[in-house]
């Protein structure tokens, strides 16, 4: 047995209620996420889990560490991996996508300037970007501009970003995708392993973003934003904040797609919503 197993074995202490507030707090002021009552038991897993690892043995001590100074940066990277990392898969909302694929259509039959950009936030491990990115490759085949395209991909989370840019995928993860686009964007590997096609994959860069930092983002003039199952972590109040600078980032005849039932009741003066029952869009004026 490794060193520490036995103690490792041993559950650490419940965390306290003045615990817990200090570490919502600490992660709100951070990244915005609101950790509730319900996912106390999912922050209190990830939390020990780390913990243990490190040999720490109560949440305080674990606590002052994160947040000292330059020192704690680094281990408050590695925790934040843990605590933001969603469940994806490609093709998460279909309906979103098919909206995607008819609006897309609509801008190319008007012929194209200059290249389409899109833009993926949370995109996590990278299905969301690449999903996006085969629309847009399916759209533009057969025109002059079938390379006209390029997909940002932005998350908070180190670990995610490195799966989203190595694009390397199991099996079970390409059952979403149609036959053909499997066999035509993915190349199989070993042990049942698939990577994105070098060609598709060039269209795709993943950057790291804190959307709480958006007013630093270098992106602009956008022609897609998708923004999904990213919202319903913040206060109400800031949803509004980041979809209204969102929308200034949005260029005249762009898209924007949300999360169904992430907000209600926000309007924006630029902006137009899309007569969609199944989807929540809306495309700036001009």
């Amino acid at each position: 047995m490794q060193p520490g197993g036995v103690w490792a074995l041993k559950p650490l202490a419940d965390m306290t209620h003045e615990e817990f507030q200090d570490w919502q707090k600490l992660l709100e002021e951070r990244t915005g996420v609101v950790v509730n009552d319900r996912r106390r038991t999912f922050l209190q897993a990830n939390l020990s889990a780390r913990m243990r690892e490190l040999g720490v043995t109560d949440y305080a001590s674990y606590y002052r560490q994160v947040t000292d100074g330059p020192r704690g940066a680094v281990e408050w990277s590695n925790l934040l991996d843990r605590l933001t990392v969603q469940e994806t898969r490609f093709f998460r909302h279909g309906p979103s996508f098919e909206l995607l694929a008819d609006y897309l259509r609509g801008r190319i039959e008007t012929g194209l300037s200059r290249p389409l950009e899109i833009w993926s936030l949370g995109c996590s491990s990278g299905e969301e970007p690449y999903s996006l990115a085969m629309v847009a490759a399916e759209a533009l085949a057969g025109t002059p501009w079938p390379d006209h395209f390029a997909v940002t991909g932005t998350d908070i989370s180190l670990s995610a970003l490195a799966k989203a840019r190595e694009g390397v995928y199991g099996a079970r993860r390409l059952e979403p995708l149609a036959t053909e686009l499997a066999e035509r964007y993915f190349q199989a590997l070993d042990a049942g392993r698939y990577k994105v096609v070098p060609s598709l994959a060039a269209r795709v860069c993943c950057a790291r973003l804190n959307v709480l930092e958006l007013a630093k983002a270098p992106m602009s003039g956008m022609d897609v934003i998708f923004c999904q199952n990213l919202l319903i972590y913040f206060r109400r109040w800031r949803r509004r904040d980041i979809l209204n600078r969102l929308a200034d980032r949005l260029a005249p005849g762009g898209l924007m797609v949300l999360g169904v039932g992430e907000v209600v009741g926000w309007e924006h003066p630029e902006l137009e919503p899309v007569a969609n029952e199944q989807v929540l869009a809306f495309t700036r004026k001009g």
